[in-house]
């Protein structure tokens, strides 16, 4: 087996990188910092470990730390792969870290890129970059490494694909059978229209060809029910001309029309016919470009379409150790059992601050039952300006739940509700300030963390509890960091390439805090 190709990277400074260094003194120290440190980042221990990305097959064509300087050079600067060549050519900054000054070419191209960050996704090799910097700071002894406290926190990334109404989402499903059908066959396009009887995907538009008065329901009534009957004509056509076995393109573009009929479709309760579904289905799929893309919600009242990307970093060491985007619309809670063990193999956790949308996740229970102390405001319920559930004294040791008249109520075994009899409130002289319920009594929930959620309470409470919750504010800066290198809007399409793309901004995070610690005495 051939040796695997390694990256050589002089340490001393040639008199022409001197030169070009000096010049970068004051505008451009990172790019500086990145010819110092890549002999440290790509030592030959992971510089072996990206080769091996390559094996059984043989080796890359070009050193694979190589490419991996490249990648981080492309997070720093935001340019794709075709601009990533060309600035390679003519971007002395570019060819000081790559080594490669004076270059009237490039040293990768195109499609090494792409083949390379395919390896990186299949080998984790994004995670392995982002723990060497941390490696990195280690080795430099001037970060703290004793019981680890870590906080995460998530932030918006608008998605890349387009995102569409049902009318054009469903339009575009269509098509993509279509013209699946018409290469599976090798026959053109319009001889499957014609052969299905489609008339309205001739036309540039599926709304153009429609051609009616959108503000009249009847007419949206009537339009529909010319779609779904070419819907249902071209369904007909395929199962009668594509063999299923040879066109797996066409079944995966019939699997997407039927998933935007059964998302955004519901039964007209007067007519009985099919309608635009009133709201939003839960699991919504908005961008048939980008599947994977889903709707959520910044704040109550502000949307957006795309992901979230969760980031997990050290409080003390001010560095990132996980970093995972997810859909728009995962509960948040579902990260923290990603990022844990980007944490845990660097130590031993203490202590972990988080935003309270993460309490909701198993691992917190148990975290919290192994010693870590967890740092987050509890939920809080002003429920309707009556007695919130923060008025009742849940008294978990007793099993027993008493409310602002004193009244007590027993906690169920291995029940979450707690009711107070009917004959207790409805007598109750607090009751209008209580509950509503016309029949029966107050009933409260207990939830499955509920003494860990009194003590995050009582914490916040006091001075000290609420100085420990200000100090989240670290992983609110990271992510304004991050926002800054990487921008609000994704790169990438689907949730795995866009995470490699956050795992690399990432490093460059973490490097810049690594050219900021100070020199070693």
């Amino acid at each position: 087996m051939p040796t695997p190709i390694r990256w050589q990277v002089p340490v001393e400074l040639s008199p022409e990188e001197a030169r070009v260094a000096t010049m970068l003194h004051r505008v451009g120290k990172f790019y500086v910092f990145l010819r110092a440190v890549r002999g440290d980042l790509f030592d030959e221990a992971f510089q072996g470990e990206l080769a091996a990305a390559y094996q059984p097959r043989g080796t890359a064509p070009l050193p694979a730390a190589l490419l991996a300087m490249v990648t981080v050079l492309q997070a720093y600067d935001q340019v794709g792969d075709a601009e990533a060549v060309m600035t390679a050519r003519v971007d002395q900054r570019w060819q000081l870290v790559l080594g490669c000054l004076g270059a009237t070419d490039a040293p990768f191209s195109q499609g090494a890129l792409v083949k390379f960050r395919e390896r990186m996704i299949a080998h984790d090799l994004d995670q392995k970059l982002l723990d060497r910097t941390v490696a990195l700071a280690k080795h430099t002894g001037r970060v703290g490494w004793q019981a680890l406290r870590a906080a995460l926190d998530s932030s918006p990334l608008v998605g890349a694909g387009r995102v569409e109404d049902t009318w054009n989402l469903l339009g575009r499903a269509l098509r993509a059978v279509v013209t699946c059908a018409a290469a599976t066959l090798k026959v053109p396009r319009a001889e499957v229209l014609q052969g299905a009887g489609v008339t309205l995907l001739g036309a540039p538009s599926l709304k153009a060809a429609l051609d009616i008065d959108w503000g009249d329901p009847a007419a949206q009534a009537e339009a529909l029910a010319r779609l779904l009957a070419e819907v249902d004509r071209v369904e007909a056509w395929v199962a009668a001309h594509v063999p299923v076995a040879e066109a797996p393109s066409v079944q995966a573009a019939l699997t997407a029309v039927r998933r935007v009929l059964a998302q955004d479709l519901e039964p007209d309760p007067t007519t009985g016919q099919r309608r635009i579904r009133r709201g939003v289905a839960a699991d919504r799929m908005p961008s048939l470009g980008d599947p994977e893309m889903r709707h959520g919600r910044k704040t109550r009242t502000k949307l957006f379409t795309g992901y979230k990307r969760h980031v997990m970093k050290l409080v003390d060491a001010d560095l990132i150790v996980g970093a995972v985007v997810r859909p728009a619309n995962e509960p948040e809670h579902h990260a923290l059992a990603l990022l844990e063990p980007d944490v845990v193999q660097h130590g031993p956790l203490a202590e972990v601050q988080m935003d309270r949308g993460y309490l909701g996740s198993p691992r917190v229970g148990v975290l919290s039952a192994q010693g870590v102390v967890i740092r987050a405001k509890a939920w809080t319920s002003t429920n309707g300006g009556r007695f919130p559930k923060q008025a009742f004294r849940i008294e978990l040791a007793a099993a027993q739940v008493v409310c602002p008249a004193q009244q007590r109520a027993p906690i169920p075994v291995g029940a979450p509700v707690v009711h107070f009899a009917a004959d207790v409130c409805q007598p109750c002289a607090l009751r209008p300030a209580c509950t509503t319920a016309t029949r029966g009594g107050r009933s409260i929930t207990i939830h499955a963390q509920e003494a860990l959620l009194q003590t995050l309470r009582a914490h916040q409470r006091r001075p000290e509890g609420r100085a420990h919750l200000r100090e989240r504010t670290t992983v609110e800066h990271s992510l304004a960091r991050v926002d800054q290198i990487q921008g609000p809007k994704a790169r990438y399409k689907g949730v795995r390439k866009n995470t490699l793309d956050l795992r690399r901004v990432a490093v460059i995070a973490n490097l810049q805090r690594l050219a900021r610690l100070p020199k070693a005495a």
